[in-house]
């Protein structure tokens, strides 16, 4: 049974919560009208001729087409690389980066976030000049006797993959390592004073306990990579073929606003479903830790 304190507790919590959602209404409505509008016109134009008239022709031919799927492997193919590698670079450097002093992860942090600061276009066009068969990667490898000819490094899935991972890995991280420095200490004394190695007391205490910031992190390096035009356009010098560049092509060569917005339609599905799946993925784990 409520008393009368607990009572005015829980209007107060409530009061509160409504006072910071109507702070944040005039943002929410500003973002759902610039996400909403447009999704809704794309899916209103997939389902059109190009005089107007209602058709299910686009999405016929869309899902007939071997090319509609060998865009979706491609770009599932270019996320779940990049996810990986992110995974396998960024999970250390997170760990590093919550073991050190605040000043120096502070310092790190910043060379890892430098990368956002220039404007993706250069970045990749610097990956370009970087990996092409003259440039400072092959000429290094080639110096040092490792390799014998250039390797073909760019206007591939392999230089695709390198840009692709150079701008999500800070991404990546950043959740990443907000979830290990919020670990409490003494939950890693108390694995070491019970004989746990470092290397131990990293996979049954500090991996679990960081598991959100790690989906989180892979949510957004997975969904965003989803959309990649750029870096593929660029650096895949069109042999690199995900769902955006095939809606570019499907725009610039026929004009046809209803089969590229049917692609469109197909890749936020996509996105739908992965999101669903992982925020599901979230979810179970929040369920175990507590019931654990």
């Amino acid at each position: 049974m409520n008393t009368p304190r607990s009572a005015q507790l829980m209007r107060d919590a409530r009061y509160e919560r409504i006072f910071f959602l109507s702070m944040s209404l005039p943002a929410m409505v500003l973002v759902g009208i610039g996400a909403l509008i447009p999704a809704g016109w794309i899916i209103q134009q997939s389902f059109q001729t190009l005089g107007g008239d209602f058709t299910l022709e686009n999405y016929a031919k869309l899902l007939s087409s071997s090319l509609t799927w060998r865009a979706l492997f491609v770009t599932i193919e270019l996320s779940a690389a990049t996810l990986g590698i992110c995974i396998v670079l960024g999970i250390p450097l997170a760990f590093a980066l919550a073991s050190t002093t605040p000043r120096i992860a502070n310092r790190l942090m910043m060379l890892i976030l430098l990368p956002l600061w220039t404007s993706i276009l250069v970045r990749t066009y610097g990956w370009l000049v970087l990996l092409r068969s003259d440039g400072l990667v092959n000429k290094t490898l080639i110096g040092s006797g490792i390799v014998s000819e250039p390797l073909p490094l760019i206007y591939n899935f392999t230089g695709t993959l390198i840009g692709m991972v150079h701008y999500m890995l800070p991404l990546f991280v950043l959740p990443t390592y907000a979830a290990m420095r919020d670990i409490d200490a003494n939950a890693v004394r108390a694995a070491a004073s019970m004989g746990a190695s470092l290397w131990h007391s990293f996979w049954t205490v500090i991996l679990p306990l960081s598991m959100g910031g790690i989906v989180s992190g892979g949510t957004i390096v997975f969904i965003y990579t989803l959309g990649f035009f750029i870096t593929p356009a660029i650096l895949g010098g069109g042999k690199v073929a995900p769902i955006a560049i095939r809606m570019e092509r499907t725009l610039s060569t026929f004009q046809n606003w209803g089969a590229a917005s049917a692609l469109g339609v197909l890749l936020l599905v996509l996105v739908a479903i992965v999101a669903a799946t992982l925020f599901g993925a979230m979810r179970l784990l929040r369920r175990r830790r507590v019931g654990g």
